[in-house]
């Protein structure tokens, strides 16, 4: 079901192409963040890609959860190579809007050779090879087009050495094109991640490449999504279709997954007619929470003993919590886990938490769940959702 936030997309090119004063980090890199199945990926492939290239843009696309055991430079440079060798090939799509581009701006007319660099594209990641700086000045300078490279899931740069490094050598080649007076045109670098915390650490961390970029958390969907699905599906739900406020109440509830409100449909079409779609919907969406939760859950209890207790204390908090190395909080850990608690075991309890994504460092001591829907999964899982009025707070 192709959904399209064309609005949103236009509006975010035009911040990136186009900063305010006020907003010089955008070419310093845009960062967005959210919790799995939330639809960034469809999002930046049928809507900002699209969005970029109507403003005439080169863009490359990389997608480092694609291939979780390869090294993310190779993904990276893949992803250059083969956007390259469509800009050395006269019958792509890509090469057709440049050259026309190109010759509409400057009345250059490269023809139809195909555009040719001072570099091969087999040599590009590899010691012996162009710098990423170069390539992507020289690209630039060619093409005379700015250049957006998205790299999706890009937290997993962070896991390696060769990953780090990629990212350094990013930052080296936009600066480089950047910071050149009279460059024809920018390098933009958008990174997409699931791990809140990890993105997070890159823009803000001195000792980051990216520190001081952009960031924003991923704008979930809404309203208008549930209406375009409930259109879709009103054929096949027949007298089972829900009102529209009861089913952006149940995508609420689910994380504002589009998965999860599919199979809630799905379950809801199926199920027993005795009861209303509206009253139906609920009992299927609480179940649905569940199992959906239940994978995060197994994996903060994987940690044991202490980095449970510490989640449930982070999930039991309407915000931010924080005071873990504080002596009355050793205390009521060390009664709760029955054994002696170091503040060395909690700090790394709350890495081993936070390497999990499951929670996320809110700065000065201080801790949230990463993703809301698990946290208010955690607290209905053991019993505590009525007694702290979560009912209706969860949607």
């Amino acid at each position: 079901m192709a959904y399209h936030r064309t609005e949103l997309a236009e509006e975010m090119v035009w911040q990136i192409f186009h900063p305010r004063a006020l907003d010089p980090h955008f070419e310093a890199g845009v960062f967005l963040s959210g919790p799995r199945r939330i639809g960034k990926t469809t999002f930046i492939r049928q809507d900002l890609m699209p969005a970029l290239q109507r403003q005439d843009a080169i863009v490359m696309y990389a997608d480092l959860w694609s291939q979780v055991q390869a090294d993310p430079a190779d993904l990276v440079t893949g992803a250059m190579e083969q956007t390259l060798a469509d800009l050395q090939t006269p019958a792509s799509d890509l090469f057709g809007r440049i050259s026309r581009q190109l010759k509409r701006v400057s009345e250059i007319d490269i023809g139809g050779a195909g555009f040719e660099f001072g570099f091969r594209l087999d040599q590009l990641g590899k010691k012996t090879g162009p710098t990423l700086a170069d390539v992507f000045t020289e690209v630039v300078e060619k093409t005379r087009a700015n250049v957006v490279l998205i790299i999706d899931e890009i937290q997993h740069a962070m896991g390696s050495v060769a990953g780090n490094e990629l990212l350094l050598a990013l930052k080296a080649a936009r600066d480089a094109v950047n910071l050149e007076p009279g460059m024809p045109g920018r390098l933009f670098i958008i990174g997409t991640g699931s791990h809140r915390a990890q993105v997070q650490e890159m823009v803000m961390r001195g000792n980051q490449a990216f520190q001081g970029a952009w960031s924003q958390a991923f704008p979930l969907l809404g309203q208008d999504y549930v209406m375009y699905v409930l259109d879709l599906t009103r054929e096949q739900l027949g007298e089972r279709l829900p009102t529209l406020p009861a089913a952006v109440n149940a995508f609420q509830q689910l994380g504002s997954r589009p998965e999860e409100l599919l199979k809630a449909l799905i379950a809801l079409r199926d199920s027993p007619s005795d009861l209303a779609p509206d009253a139906q919907l609920p009992i299927i969406v609480q179940a649905l929470r569940h199992a959906a939760a239940d994978a995060e859950i197994s994996r903060a209890e994987s940690l044991g003993d202490l980095a449970t207790t510490l989640f449930n204390r982070i999930c039991l908090s309407d915000g931010p919590t924080g005071g873990f190395y504080s002596s009355e909080t050793n205390q009521a850990l060390t009664v709760e886990i029955g054994m002696p608690v170091s503040q060395s075991s909690i700090q790394n309890a709350l890495l081993a938490l936070t390497d999990a994504n499951l929670v996320m460092s809110t700065g000065k001591g201080r801790y949230d769940a990463t993703d809301p829907f698990v946290k208010i999964a955690w607290r209905e899982s053991r019993g505590l959702a009525s007694a702290l009025g979560l009912d209706s707070a969860a949607g």
